[in-house]
């Protein structure tokens, strides 16, 4: 009798053990059931936040062109520089409204004038030197204003790369400066600048530094200030 009951009460915890254990794993299953759940909510909601970021950004894009003059400077060690005149002309696209980033592409013009007499002598010793470059600048920017009425102030890196170049020196400069001219086919600068926006037309006026010399004989570093006017398509 005792050895029955012994059995029946082992079969008895045998069958509590298995329906604790379907228990657990049907609890088991509803708790993976609700995380997955959420977890599908949660990137079902970040690809919904990512998709009205983009449709934003897509809503305050616009694309224009830009064409302006400028006044380019090459300083060097030991030589006394003048400025010369250039032209930018090209296309720019900007993305954000109060705050923005916008890049460029413009083909523009610029160079140096310089005077290698340092002693006063009344012999002919110049040079000028101009360039063809094709810019990309990559700028950052802050508005103050909406649509129809935006200040605005910019700043960033700019690449520039040589397309073409025209040098000319006096036949009196002496072999010290004969490395002078050999220049380099691109560089890296920085803008700055502020502008304006009256509706479509957009205006501004920036200052561009060299970060690296254009040669590194004499120290040679390119600056300019810039003044452009352009048209936002849309």
């Amino acid at each position: 009798m005792c050895f029955g009951r012994l059995n029946f009460n082992k079969l008895k915890a045998s069958k509590k053990f298995k329906i604790k254990t379907i228990r657990r794993k049907k609890t088991f299953h509803r708790v993976k059931i609700k995380l997955t759940t959420i977890t599908m909510k949660k990137y079902l909601l970040s690809f919904a936040i990512v998709l009205a970021a983009v449709f934003s950004a897509k809503a305050q894009f616009s694309l224009g062109a830009k064409a302006g003059v400028n006044f380019s400077k090459i300083n060097a060690d030991n030589v006394n520089e003048s400025s010369v005149t250039g032209y930018q002309v090209g296309a720019f696209a900007r993305f954000g409204s109060s705050l923005y980033l916008q890049p460029e592409l413009y083909l523009g013009s610029s160079g140096g004038k310089f005077d290698f007499n340092n002693n006063n002598s009344t012999v002919t010793t110049n040079g000028k030197v101009t360039f063809t470059t094709l810019n990309l600048p990559l700028l950052l920017g802050k508005g103050f204003g909406g649509d129809n009425l935006n200040f605005r102030v910019m700043a960033g890196p700019v690449y520039s790369y040589v397309l073409d170049k025209n040098q000319s020196f006096s036949d009196n400069v002496s072999g010290a400066y004969n490395d002078f001219g050999a220049y380099n086919k691109s560089t890296l600068g920085f803008q700055a600048g502020a502008g304006i926006d009256v509706g479509h037309i957009t205006a501004d006026f920036r200052y561009e530094g060299g970060l690296t010399k254009i040669n590194q004989n004499f120290g040679q570093r390119q600056n300019l200030w810039a003044l452009s006017v352009g048209f936002k398509f849309f």
